[in-house]
């Protein structure tokens, strides 16, 4: 039988969701919880790959199991898990059913404070320059975006990915730093490795006047690198819904 299980999870301790040697994922702790709790080795796969300190306000994964639920399983799950990873359902899908390949919407957010806040180092990227940056030409930067289909400009090197295509709906700004915060809203059918931390780089420059719009449009129009790219930090990103068409 497949699963997929709705959760969340706070990224800050971890080395983003995908198990690798000698540190620590969100996919190694699930994978240790639910092969204690069902006396079986469970595998899980999940709808993405977040990076280092990245959270998920709304995550999805499968993994297959035959046998039955333990009496009170969730409660029992989410005791066994860290605090900051939270299993908030889990229902039973069709056996060719994938949590990565049947997305077929993801949205991020990412925070940007303006106000030093002790409290939210670990969810927001505190923005420490003297300049600030001027949020109309932040969305002028994020509304070009919806004119394109491909961003190379916005992948990082190394990526084994087949085609830099994304049917991106959504790029918005809201606040202001003048109110001490902003948040960045962008959708897409999928997203290219560092992708949201690059635009985010980007629209901060173009707002603060160390790159010009032309520019990015021209990286657009040619598919090349900026002169000046940003990854900006991890902190501030959220993924905050994946949906599916068919499931």
């Amino acid at each position: 039988m497949r699963y997929f299980a709705e959760l969340a999870y706070n990224g800050a301790r971890y080395h983003g969701w995908q198990k690798q040697p000698h540190k620590i994922s969100v996919q190694e702790q699930l994978e240790a919880a639910f092969s204690t709790i069902l006396g079986t080795e469970i595998e899980v796969v999940g709808c993405g790959r977040t990076d280092t300190g990245v959270h998920a306000r709304q995550y999805f994964m499968h993994f297959d199991f035959d046998g039955q639920f333990p009496q009170a399983f969730n409660r029992r799950i989410n005791k066994f898990l860290p605090p900051d990873i939270a299993i908030y359902r889990i229902f039973e899908v069709a056996p060719e059913a994938h949590a990565r390949f049947g997305a077929a919407h993801r949205a991020y957010e990412y925070h940007i404070g303006f106000v030093k806040n002790p409290f939210g180092q670990e969810t927001s990227y505190f923005y420490p320059f003297a300049q600030l940056p001027d949020p109309a030409k932040m969305q002028e930067a994020a509304s070009l975006l919806l004119g394109y289909r491909e961003f190379f400009p916005f992948c990082k090197t190394n990526t084994d990915v087949k085609t830099m295509r994304c049917d991106l709906r959504r790029a918005e700004w809201e606040g202001s730093p003048r109110e001490g915060k902003m948040v960045f809203h962008i959708a897409s059918d999928r997203f290219l490795r560092g992708m949201v931390r690059l635009i985010v780089g980007m629209c901060l420059h173009v707002g603060t006047g160390k790159t010009k719009i032309e520019e990015v449009r021209h990286a657009l129009d040619r598919q090349e690198r900026l002169k000046k790219s940003w990854s900006i930090p991890p902190q501030g990103l959220f993924l905050t819904e994946v949906s599916y068409a068919r499931y």
